[in-house]
């Protein structure tokens, strides 16, 4: 297993791995993967098995301290001197799930998150997901203004 930044040239393989995660309302197209890549590359964790994406973490560097739905589609409102980390998707393929690789990649996110000097860090989830973030130190914040994907998430944050 290997964890690395991504490239432009990634980006089918993660658009792939993301319609796989998240229904197709809530998941980004390849158009905003590209976007994303172009303005931060390094801000994408990519977890490989043999040279197969297999799982990834991406998300935006902001002063601001709520994930906001904008943040999703408009790439530019990255701020590489940001204080918070966000979090748009923890996406770990299903046959390779329950076997601790996001965990791995999210160790890997506040890790690099830390060694920037970040706040900390910010991500919306659904309820079912609430306990799982808790282990990391994620504090609920209660339900998000966020409707994205037209679904209830939750705002949660990890301060450093």
């Amino acid at each position: 297993m290997n964890i690395r930044t991504a490239t432009i040239e990634d980006s089918q393989d993660i658009t792939a791995v993301e319609s796989r995660c998240f229904p197709a309302a809530e998941a980004a197209s390849e158009s905003d993967f590209k976007k994303r890549l172009t303005v931060y590359p390094n801000h994408f964790w990519l977890l490989e098995d043999d040279g197969k994406l297999v799982g990834f973490v991406n998300g935006m560097v902001t002063n601001e301290s709520i994930l906001r739905d904008e943040m999703f589609k408009d790439a530019n409102l990255h701020n590489e001197n940001g204080q918070w980390q966000m979090i748009f998707g923890v996406n770990t393929v299903p046959e390779y799930r329950r076997k601790g690789y996001a965990e791995k990649i999210i160790n890997k996110v506040i890790y690099d998150a830390k060694e920037q000097g970040r706040m900390g860090l910010v991500l919306t989830c659904k309820e079912k997901l609430l306990h799982y973030y808790a282990k990391f130190g994620f504090k609920n914040e209660g339900i998000s203004e966020s409707t994205h994907g037209g679904v209830i998430w939750y705002d949660m944050r990890l301060t450093f």
